[in-house]
């Protein structure tokens, strides 16, 4: 079952973070990743936007993981780490309505 990659949080040096998409980008095809959204001005309903708002959908939660964990992500999640503030990073599984027939 697909899982999505819900992440939020504030961009507080931004020609530092520049260098942090391409490198996850490059990466995406090897896990199956694919970016659905990708905003950095949302519309707020509720609650407290963020600067970057992204959305990808992997096929797997361990295919996520595995790029959280490649070695070749390291250097970019430090990048991350040391420009941005107020990170959340969520994975959640796609929804699966229940047939009324079964």
């Amino acid at each position: 079952m697909s899982v999505y990659y819900i992440g939020m949080y504030d961009i507080d040096d931004p020609e530092q973070f520049q260098g942090y998409p391409p490198r996850v980008l490059a990466l995406l095809p090897k896990y199956g990743g694919q970016v659905l959204a990708s905003d950095t001005s949302p519309y707020v309903i509720e609650g407290k936007a963020r600067r970057m708002n992204a959305i990808i959908r992997f096929p797997s939660r361990e295919a996520a993981l595995g790029l959280y964990n490649d070695p070749d992500y390291q250097e970019a999640k430090r990048m991350r780490h040391e420009s941005t503030s107020n990170i959340t990073m969520v994975l959640v599984e796609e929804f699966a309505p229940v047939s009324p027939h079964n």
